[in-house]
């Protein structure tokens, strides 16, 4: 039988009412929407899709992993070296910022429901490190871990969508069924990657990141 508590805290964790701030930023889709790189729902589903294949299945779930099994064997230094590195992977300014920020809202939540976090926070705090010590408390399977949170930046992406184009919830809600579809897939990539395989190179994202911040008129926090 499925363990349902932990299902309850999985839904918990992926709830759009967790106060990290996840609905802030666009991730670089904002910006590739006001120039005309995507323009209807059909692009935002591709630009969707490749994401989570080459860069969340390559990076952020195996390093979501790596930092989960890190904290249940109370081996710090793992933890805090893969923490790094996963910092080391945000390609912008405004990547970082919105994984330290997170990552802050996050680390404050663990605190308050007073789950434990010394020696695994650092000098800067990262949303995944949080989501990964959150996962392991709540007694989150590796799988559960990173359904949850892929499903969580897909959910994001899909509602940053919503406000951003003539789109409205019944089309949000068929593209996360359609998209939805790629995250078991992804998440038995991730699985199997290497450490040294993991890794991403998405130069349009990270170049629709930087540039955000110079946009005229912006919805979305950069």
């Amino acid at each position: 039988m499925p363990n349902s508590l932990a299902t309850l805290r999985l839904l918990q964790l992926c709830s759009s009412n967790l106060p990290v701030g996840g609905y802030s930023f666009s991730q670089g889709l904002e910006y590739a929407l006001e120039q005309g790189w995507l323009k209807n729902t059909n692009d935002v589903a591709e630009w969707v899709e490749v994401i989570i294949n080459e860069s969340l299945a390559q990076q952020d779930l195996p390093l979501l992993l790596r930092l989960k099994q890190a904290y249940a064997a109370a081996d710090k230094q793992a933890f805090e070296t893969w923490r790094d590195f996963l910092l080391a992977t945000r390609e912008s300014a405004e990547m970082l910022q919105a994984e330290v920020v997170m990552g802050q809202a996050m680390y404050r939540l663990l605190n308050s429901l007073e789950i434990e976090t010394q020696g695994y926070r650092g000098e800067q705090l990262s949303y995944i490190a949080g989501f990964a010590i959150a996962a392991k408390h709540w007694g989150l399977s590796d799988t559960e871990a990173l359904q949850g949170y892929l499903w969580t930046w897909l959910e994001n992406q899909v509602a940053a969508a919503i406000k951003l184009l003539p789109m409205g919830q019944t089309d949000g809600q068929k593209m996360l069924l359609k998209q939805s579809e790629k995250i078991p897939h992804a998440v038995s990539r991730a699985l199997a990657i290497t450490d040294d395989n993991i890794g991403a190179n998405l130069p349009g994202l990270a170049m629709a990141s930087a540039w955000h911040e110079t946009q005229y008129s912006r919805l979305f926090r950069s």
